[in-house]
């Protein structure tokens, strides 16, 4: 029978394989905000980018926990809208998101895509369709796809979807394909509290959203998602069960969403006891706080690599500023699937 359980820091041990984990993922919660801070930015003194902005604060832990399990190159990434601690962790260069906001045509889509839907699929990092489920379907696809070809292996695929889109039909028909099919498949569900301004209250009548990991016959892990200790052990579990064999494993994380649905968004609909509920917690701060008294990590260091985040951030803005658009006069118009285009060929 598929299993449930639950994890929180004080029953996860800290034992020194977590550390290495835990510093890596602390550096991308670091970096991610650090690079999100300066697209928020950017974005509200208006030029250059273009489209909506769409940033991960309070889902750092989460993400990042998640992403580095992936490896890049091997396993199959299908990351959402606030994953970009998940897509550094993973091993995405900061340049890639920049230049993508920045709509500049030496980017992954070359200037004519949304911000949030860059990707490489040619190694396994899928270029977001929709938030709503859509990428479920495509990571089970690509892992069967691989399968059928005999080319799996101890491959592993991930992907990542918000409370609200936990009740599309693409989730479901994704996860029940999973499933039947044992897929080594891992689905983060960020439950934020709210699906853009609904409440968890109007989007479910579960106790708790990883009861549906039991309906689909798929294990699930229910975790405080602002506890980064916590959630790397969650996931490390996670990945190695998919990778041997027990099937699609679904991790929920607890957290809050520290902002609005986007940058456009006020998020005046969240009432401040929410925000000062357990979930609100900053997960950064909490990361920082376990490191220095693990011992982990001394206040200097955090100092260092918060310095190091902003002049990576600089420097990456500094180069796709100066980057031209693309040119609508020397554009084919093609789509980016075609051969020529493909993987931002454009030479």
């Amino acid at each position: 029978m598929p299993a449930t359980s639950t994890l929180s820091s004080p029953e996860v041990a800290t034992s020194a394989d977590l550390r290495e984990d835990f510093l890596k993922a602390l550096r991308c919660m670091i970096l991610s905000r650090t690079l999100e801070e300066k697209l928020g930015s950017l974005y509200r003194a208006g030029g250059r980018i273009v489209g909506g902005v769409y940033l991960g604060r309070g889902q750092e832990a989460f993400s990042a926990s998640a992403g580095i399990n992936i490896r890049l190159g091997k396993d199959i990434y299908g990351p959402l809208i606030r994953d970009q601690a998940g897509r550094i962790a993973y091993g995405e260069p900061i340049l890639d998101c920049v230049r993508t906001h920045l709509g500049a045509v030496t980017g992954p889509m070359r200037g004519r895509d949304g911000n949030i839907h860059r990707g490489r699929p040619q190694e396994g990092y899928m270029a977001m369709i929709s938030h709503l489920g859509s990428l479920v379907s495509v990571v089970a696809g690509a892992l069967f796809a691989r399968r059928l070809r005999g080319t799996l292996g101890d491959c592993a695929g991930a992907t990542s979807i918000g409370d609200g889109g936990t009740s599309t039909g693409a989730f479901h028909e994704g996860l029940n394909m999973a499933a039947v099919e044992k897929l080594p498949l891992v689905i983060s569900v960020a439950n934020n509290q709210f699906a853009y301004s609904t409440p968890t209250t109007r989007q479910y009548a579960c106790e708790d959203l990883v009861d549906r990991a039991r309906g689909y016959g798929a294990e699930g892990y229910s975790v405080d998602g602002t506890d980064l200790l916590a959630c790397i052990a969650t996931f490390k579990k996670a990945f190695a069960r998919a990778r041997a064999g027990h099937g699609p494993q679904m991790v929920v994380g607890r957290l809050l969403r520290l902002g609005g649905h986007g940058e456009h968004d006020d998020a005046s609909y969240i009432p401040d006891t929410i925000k000062h509920q357990h979930e609100g917690r900053d997960c950064i701060e909490v990361a920082k706080k376990q490191a220095l008294e693990l011992g982990w990590a001394s206040e200097t260091d955090l100092q260092t690599w918060e310095e190091e985040a902003r002049r990576e951030v600089d420097a990456a803005q500094a180069i796709a500023s100066k980057e031209p658009a693309p040119d609508p006069y020397r554009e084919t118009w093609r789509a980016l699937s075609t051969h020529e285009l493909i993987e931002g060929q454009h030479g």
